[in-house]
């Protein structure tokens, strides 16, 4: 569905991405996990057409290499980001119809807004101004903005930053039924190791934008070269 080839990116001299080539199949839940500056968000970057890049990216066959990103989100693919982005004078209602005007070929669709309002359990917030929303509101209203593209993928970067316990269960919750229920393929950057082991069906494990292991969560995590590169001593003694 969505494959990267031999990505590349350089800032001047600073290597972000290099040579990375991973496959994402239709219907999975897909995990990229990497300690701070590893090229993560990067990656998404190239993905949605943020920057130019070498190698190709394509999507169900169609090459993204040169796509704006207008274009790319056109297409299906969809993203949230680490700090939630949304529009804060607008209601909650009004946010996710910014989604739905943007990704939608026909323009403003008042069922799919409600629909998905509905999904994520905002109606009554509906009229709510955006900046009076917690954090947890806000990731969701910017789920909900994405979702409203109609994607087919939809990238998190890192969905369960600055939550608790119970706020991760129920963000975990969202994402499997935005998998199953929507059937909508995810990609999810995370550092919370065990969420992703929990979470997804395939996990790449990148270091200063190089791979250094992709596959099963659960063997993944218990590479020795995984373990050193990011996971440390500590993770493989819980486990």
């Amino acid at each position: 569905m969505l494959q990267a080839s031999h990505l590349t990116k350089k800032f001047g001299e600073l290597v972000a991405v290099n040579d990375l080539s991973f496959s994402v199949e239709e219907g999975q839940v897909y995990g990229i996990a990497g300690p701070n500056g590893a090229g993560k968000s990067t990656v998404y970057n190239l993905i949605t057409g943020i920057y130019s890049f070498e190698g190709d990216i394509t999507f169900d066959g169609i090459s993204l290499s040169g796509m704006p990103p207008h274009k790319i989100a056109q297409l299906g693919i969809s993203r949230t980001f680490q700090i939630p982005q949304t529009f804060p004078s607008l209601s909650v209602e009004q946010g996710v119809g910014v989604g739905s005007r943007f990704g939608d070929s026909d323009g403003y669709d008042s069922e799919n807004v409600e629909s998905i309002l509905e999904f994520l359990g905002l109606e009554e917030d509906r009229n709510l101004i955006t900046s009076d929303l917690n954090l947890l509101g806000k990731k969701k209203l910017m789920i909900g903005s994405a979702l409203a593209t109609r994607p087919r993928v939809l990238l998190l970067d890192e969905p369960m930053a600055g939550s608790n316990a119970h706020e991760i269960r129920d963000l975990m919750e969202l994402i499997r039924r935005i998998n199953k229920d929507m059937g909508v393929t995810i990609i999810v950057i995370e550092h919370f190791m065990k969420v992703l082991i929990e979470l997804t069906d395939k996990l790449l494990i990148i270091e200063s934008g190089t791979k250094i292991a992709e596959g099963d969560p659960n063997e993944v995590t218990q590479l020795p070269e995984v373990i050193e590169s990011y996971l440390g001593d500590a993770y493989a003694d819980d486990n």
